[in-house]
């Protein structure tokens, strides 16, 4: 098999082992191994000067070359395999070394077993949807996010006021440090810490959650993933910060955005013997009780 590896970072001796095992096991089992060239150096140098990868900047829809990326990292990792694999509906499989990893599903201790799985096919698709950013003027060079968009205040500047609007029809304007729009995959990120709910992966929604809002009659909305979402930003600062995962860039008020369900998903892969209702439990300590302890 043609398999893609990439880590965001190799200082962290456990990602480093991690990505150096997981290398080691795909070459010595007789697969290709591809990698971005931000890890040509780490597997000359760390791993083996006998491998020699085939390196990738990003795939598309009319070049997909490889038949899975595993990521080797957290949730945050796998936010960053989407501009890699862009729209070419190559499966992500993540091996999680990271904390919580809602997203991450497989140890490092059971990297065998997943990789046998894969050699089988015992695996499952999953499609995520996307959040798609339309702007007057460019703020990301990749306009397309997986968990949310973001709307923030600077630093310490006073609160802001986001004018939402669905379709080009007022929803309201939110007081606050800012505003999220989460796909359901990232509703159990930065929108939950903010009291927004849980969503289903496969359902076609997005939640609009207000950061802070001066009014505590203002809670977050379940919206339909067909609409279009803009604004219109007001405040005292000259500038704001928008955020598309865990990329964030300084704006001006002037900028119109807008965001909108990109036209494709990208697709995780899972093993059979996980599900989100069990990495919901396992996550949030869902029926744990403390005094069966001891």
């Amino acid at each position: 098999m043609k398999i893609g590896v990439y880590a965001k970072s190799v200082r962290d001796p456990k990602h480093r082992d991690a990505l150096a095992n997981l290398i080691l096991t795909l070459h010595n089992r007789g697969h290709q191994v591809f990698c971005p060239p931000s890890l040509e150096d780490f597997i000359y140098m760390q791993v083996s000067n006998s491998i020699v990868p085939h390196v990738f900047d990003y795939f598309t829809s009319e070049n997909a070359g490889i038949d899975v990326l595993i990521s080797v990292g957290g949730d945050g990792t796998i936010l960053d395999t989407l501009q890699f694999v862009r729209d070419s509906k190559i499966p992500v499989l993540s091996i999680n070394t990271g904390r919580l990893g809602f997203l991450a599903g497989v140890a490092t201790e059971e990297l065998e077993f997943a990789i046998d799985e894969l050699e089988k096919g015992n695996y499952i698709l999953e499609s995520r949807s996307l959040l798609h950013l339309e702007s007057n003027k460019e703020i990301f060079d990749f306009n397309y996010g997986l968990n949310d968009f973001v709307i923030h205040k600077k630093e310490t500047s006073s609160m802001i006021v986001v004018h939402t609007y669905l379709n080009g029809e007022f929803l309201n304007s939110y007081w606050s440090d800012g505003l999220i729009v989460s796909t359901p995959t990232g509703s159990t990120g930065y929108s939950l810490s903010c009291g927004g709910p849980i969503i289903f992966p496969k359902s076609d929604s997005f939640v609009i959650t207000p950061i802070a809002p001066h009014n505590l009659n203002v809670r977050p909305v379940v919206v339909s993933d067909d609409v279009v979402i803009s604004f219109e930003i007001e405040g005292r600062a000259s500038s704001y910060l928008a955020s598309l995962d865990a990329r964030s860039q300084s704006i001006s008020g002037d900028v119109n955005m807008a965001v909108k369900k990109a036209n494709y998903p990208l697709i995780l892969m899972r093993l059979s013997n996980v599900n989100f209702m069990d990495t919901l439990r396992s996550k949030l300590n869902w029926g744990y009780d403390k005094r069966t302890e001891g």
